[in-house]
């Protein structure tokens, strides 16, 4: 199981913990069990099958856009970041 770290817009679905284990072999299946477990996460992060615009995931420190994608594999050492971009002026 890998540590998935829950940003604040989430926790309501995930009744505050600032992060949950989550087993999956590949970052859209962390999504996906994600949301079985936490029943609507993935509407908040995903659309069309990717991932909204304005939210990263890294694995280990590296934003998944650069590695492969959704399919980037994970071990169960490893820390996702689930990390809504923050605009501002």
């Amino acid at each position: 199981m890998a540590n998935v770290k829950i940003p604040t817009p989430l926790r309501t679905f995930t009744d505050n913990e600032t992060s949950v284990e989550v087993s999956g072999e590949n970052i859209i299946n962390i999504i996906n069990n994600l949301n079985e477990k936490y029943p609507g996460v993935s509407e908040k992060i995903m659309q069309n099958n990717e991932l909204k615009h304005f939210v990263n995931i890294y694995v280990n420190g590296e934003d998944i856009r650069y590695l492969d994608s959704l399919n980037t594999k994970v071990n169960s050492s490893d820390e996702i970041a689930i990390v809504p971009a923050v605009a501002g002026g």
